[in-house]
């Protein structure tokens, strides 16, 4: 793992929703971070001398201010039945990611960091997991010197809204997540905190080529840091 003491900037989106809240408040406290900028729609309850909130229009990003970043964190994401349309997950899901990481890679940024899912894939017959996957696809091709891309299954925490749907597909992986092995276990539901704290161990140790982390590796990476109990 990098020095703790490396002079870094964190930018992150998606500061607000289940991980990305995470990620923030992970972020503020670790020292290898003099910076942090979260680029938000509305205020995080968050206050750190070190964290710059700028509130921001996701359709207008193009003049938003990545000078100085080092580490970009994507924490956008949705649900189609959330977003509307498929038409709106799309564009949070994929436009806004893709916009954020074209201005971090024109500013030289050197590491992004990305939420996506278990199971994307662009020649998926499933929507959500196509649009994932050609997010993924578009991004493997982008200058960073690292990219590190977190699939995670079902997200367990507390939400500020519910979604009823999402919450009995997460009682049903709970059910059956000791039954789910081998190749399976990828598939186990994973605590919000748990891929946050993977997001920011991958980011300190700063291996360099395209990473892709699932169940196991998020674990592991999270405890590295802390995050979850060795």
């Amino acid at each position: 793992m990098e020095s703790m003491t490396v002079d870094k900037t964190a930018l992150i989106v998606g500061g607000t929703g289940l991980v990305g809240g995470h990620c923030l408040r992970l972020l503020v406290q670790q020292p290898a971070y003099a910076r942090v900028v979260a680029l938000l729609r509305r205020p995080a309850p968050i206050e750190d001398p070190r964290l710059s909130q700028r509130i921001v229009d996701f359709e207008q990003l193009d003049g938003a201010d990545f000078a100085g970043v080092t580490d970009v964190f994507c924490a956008l994401g949705t649900t189609i039945a959330k977003a509307g349309s498929e038409e709106a997950f799309h564009q949070i899901d994929y436009r806004y990611p893709i916009t954020v990481a074209r201005l971090a890679e024109k500013a030289g940024v050197k590491q992004l960091i990305l939420v996506s899912s278990v199971g994307a894939d662009p020649r998926s017959t499933s929507f959500y997991l196509r649009v994932k996957g050609e997010l993924e696809q578009e991004l493997s091709a982008a200058s960073f010197a690292s990219v590190h891309v977190l699939r995670p299954s079902l997200l367990l925490g507390e939400r500020g809204e519910v979604r009823r749907g999402e919450a009995i597909g997460v009682a049903a992986a709970q059910t059956l997540r000791f039954t789910m092995k081998g190749g399976l276990r990828r598939y186990r539901p994973i605590d919000a905190r748990t891929v946050a704290g993977a997001m920011v161990a991958a980011a300190l140790q700063g291996s360099p080529g395209r990473h892709v982390y699932h169940f196991d590796d998020m674990e592991t990476l999270a405890k590295g840091i802390g995050v979850v109990q060795a």
